[in-house]
Order: C-alpha cells, then structure tokens, then sequence
C-alpha cells in the first residue's frame, strides 16, 4: 500500500499542504485579503501549544509605509521578494502571553504563577511561538497561498520598530501570496525516514 493511501487526508491534500508546496520567492499581484487571514487564522489557532498558551503574535504590513519601515532591516537577498509580496507578517512571541493563561487553561487558576520567572517565560514563548509558526505556515499553504518565512532580517530592529512596548520577540518574517513561476522550481532533497526515524 502506498504512502498516501495510509493517511487520512487525501492525495491531493497532502500535495497542496506538503509535496507540491514550495517556499515562495515570487508572487502574484494578486492581493490577500482579510477575510483569508481569518479563515487561515481560525484553523491553525487550534495547534497544540503547552499550557494553551498561544504566544504567536502577527503584524500584517500592507501599507507601503509599514513595508517601507521594514525595509531596511532586511538583508539584502530577502528585500527584494519582501518588497514585491502581496503581505509581509511579522510573527513574534508575546512573552508576557501568560497573563492570558486564567483565560486560556482556567481548570489551573495557578498557572499564571507557574511562569513568573521571565527568563522561562521567554524561552516558553519563544519555543511555542515557533511551534504556531509551522502551523501557520501549513495554514497559508491550505488556503491555496504560498509562504515565503524568513530569517535574514535584524530581529532587533525589528522589534525596536514595530514592538517599542518591549513584551515582544520578532521570530520570523512570512511573505504572503499566489505563487509566482518560481514556485515551479525542482525540488530539494529530502532525508528518507530510516535517516530520521528509529525505533527502540
């Protein structure tokens, strides 16, 4: 039996979330809309996340002024294909995020205190956010867009521009949008599971 045929979701699922997907250095002109946004949002906000913590935090550039802001504090390679996608994200992690926790874990009204050491909370919001990151990514992916996520870019500066209040690590910047030719590209290697997986 085939791969494809073990899993629940069909054949062209997986294509479009996995095997046919590609990440994008070109797009369309066509624009991405809110209401995308929200529907991508209302799927992936169901990932796993520990304690229910959700720290993923998304800014939307549009506007030629935000990308214009952003523009320079990313490198070189990356601000062309910045410039030219329909919407930029910034994604960061909100490390006061367990402020919420009373809200989002309520069977623990004790949570909150559990992560008042900030140097852990940092690194539990940093690890989570990251985690959300990937299923946003599958999410853009599932609403029949591309996702262009990059790390060339200085993280600071980016805080420092767009999350002055100081609560907030930038992890990552994700272009947006319909792919353009270069999606067609052959793809890269991937390691087979016997070079991944092992069993004890």
């Amino acid at each position: 039996m085939t791969a494809d045929r073990l899993l629940a979701l069909d054949k062209a699922g997986q294509d479009l979330l996995f095997r046919a997907a590609r990440t994008a250095n070109t797009f369309t002109g066509e624009p991405v809309t809110d209401a995308q946004v929200a529907a991508i949002h209302d799927l992936v906000r169901y990932g796993p996340t520990a304690l229910n913590g959700q720290p993923l935090r998304v800014l939307l550039l549009r506007s030629p002024e935000s990308r214009a802001r952003l523009l320079p504090y990313v490198s070189g390679g990356n601000r062309a294909k910045t410039a030219g996608a329909p919407l930029t994200a910034v994604l960061a992690a909100d490390v006061d995020f367990h402020e919420r926790l009373p809200e989002l874990f309520p069977h623990r009204p004790d949570a909150k205190d559990w992560l008042s050491d900030r140097e852990e909370r940092v690194a539990q919001a940093r690890f989570n956010a990251t985690l959300q990151v990937g299923y946003l990514v599958v999410g853009v992916r599932a609403a029949g867009l591309a996702a262009g996520p990059m790390a060339g870019f200085d993280a600071e500066g980016v805080r420092r521009e767009f999350f002055p209040d100081g609560r907030h690590e930038v992890l990552l910047l994700l272009n947006i949008g319909r792919p353009g030719p270069d999606a067609a590209r052959e793809r890269l290697p991937r390691l087979a599971t016997e070079e991944v997986v092992r069993t004890l």
